[in-house]
């Protein structure tokens, strides 16, 4: 599997993350953490909680929607892997967003811009990790 460099779309992507995350904390004062919006879009605390989180939600989900109406066509999106696989990961992610006091987007955007001692450490670990996996999959497995 070959990874595509894309700098031009990856910083667009990055900006709008980083604006919708200021944008968040400064009108409503939340994190923008992706798990911690998912969890709370499912047992919501009230009507007002639950509408910012689908608002939210609905943003993520319609991204390809709007790649369409920019470019004229859907982003190709190719998942190189099994069913099975992707809900093995799924648990393993949802159990280190358990551990982790929270997911990637929510240390590493959001927590790194507080300075959040928690934080650094945690998208420090995140990116170890994913560094070793990188190498394990693709130069020992031979993925």
């Amino acid at each position: 599997m070959e990874t595509v460099f894309t700098p031009l779309q990856s910083l667009a992507g990055g900006a709008l993350i980083g604006v919708s995350a200021v944008l968040l904390m400064a009108i409503l004062g939340r994190v923008m953490g992706a798990t911690g919006i998912v969890a709370g879009f499912i047992a919501p605390r009230s009507l007002s909680d639950w509408t910012w989180r689908a608002a939210v939600l609905a943003g993520m989900v319609s991204g390809p929607l709007v790649v369409m109406l920019i470019t004229g066509q859907m982003p190709d999106i190719q998942v190189p892997t099994s069913v099975p696989m992707l809900i093995v990961g799924g648990l393993i992610v949802g159990i280190g967003v358990t551990f982790g006091s929270g997911c990637t987007s929510g240390h590493g955007v959001c927590g790194m811009a507080r300075l959040s001692p928690r934080s650094i450490v945690a998208t420090l670990t995140f990116m170890l990790a994913t560094g070793i996996t990188v190498y394990v999959i693709r130069h020992i497995i031979g993925g």
